[in-house]
């Protein structure tokens, strides 16, 4: 009886363990991956105070690149699981970037201000071919098209700036991971808007139709001149002052301007 009763015992424990039996015989077609974006990131600190921030504190990312010789990856979130990396966010009609997500962050110090102003880090060639067959691993599992690919300040330009204006976008744009004006489009509108330069408005529903948050008000305040700058650090990191100028409007024509269809 004793015997009974322990194996009638262990088999209620076992089945409360493994949970309720899961039917896999169908499969919905109305799905998608979890991920839609990636958000790269610099850490602004070195490789060892990173590894213990993201592994013990709130903040977290699903990789780590390092910036070692030969750099290494590490997998510190699942990508099935959410990062807590992206925190108050936005782009195009999403908001609070974590939950759709696969956010990378890269060790690199950032900047130094200086008497002579804010000094910015270059990122080593290994870290950037590390971090594109990263990516593109990442975007073939998950079919991430190009203009996903973003950085932190595309998603929060009022506070934040990373990866900066030294990180190599046009190098993952060559390998197809990044949305990249055509050079062709943007020489043939820079003498446009030297000319005559669209007013605030117009750089704000550019901006806004590319996908950033940007007040809507034809005024240049200083949420204005961030988002400006933001796009600025990546498409023409020279000047990344926000003003609305003629080669940030080609730039931006260049990438949203509605595509022309030849006639029937």
């Amino acid at each position: 009886m004793k015997t009974l009763l322990a194996t009638l015992l262990i088999a209620l424990l076992s089945g409360c363990a493994t949970g309720p039996t899961i039917d896999r015989t169908y499969s919905a077609k109305g799905q998608s991956s979890r991920v839609k974006f990636v958000i790269l990131h610099y850490t602004a600190i070195n490789l060892p105070q990173s590894i213990k921030v993201l592994t013990q504190q709130t903040v977290s990312s699903h990789y780590l690149l390092t910036d070692e010789t030969s750099p290494i990856v590490y997998g510190l979130v699942d990508e099935t699981r959410q990062s807590n990396h992206a925190g108050v966010s936005h782009w195009k009609n999403y908001t609070l970037l974590n939950g759709s997500s696969v956010g990378i962050e890269i060790v690199n110090p950032g900047f130094t201000e200086t008497p002579n102003g804010r000094i910015w880090y270059p990122f080593p060639q290994a870290q950037v071919d590390r971090l594109i067959v990263l990516l593109k691993d990442i975007v073939k599992r998950h079919n991430i098209p190009p203009e996903n690919i973003l950085g932190h300040s595309d998603i929060a330009p009022q506070r934040k700036q990373d990866p900066g204006p030294m990180f190599p976008w046009f190098q993952l744009a060559r390998h197809g991971l990044v949305a990249w004006p055509d050079a062709a489009k943007v020489a043939a509108a820079r003498p446009v808007y030297d000319l005559l330069l669209p007013d605030v408005a117009w750089f704000q529903a550019r901006l806004a139709t590319f996908g950033y948050a940007v007040p809507q008000t034809g005024l240049l305040d200083e949420a204005t001149r961030n988002v400006i700058g933001a796009f600025q650090m990546k498409y023409r990191p020279a000047t990344i002052d926000g003003t609305p100028d003629a080669e940030t409007a080609a730039l931006l024509d260049a990438l949203t301007a509605p595509a022309v269809k030849p006639a029937a």
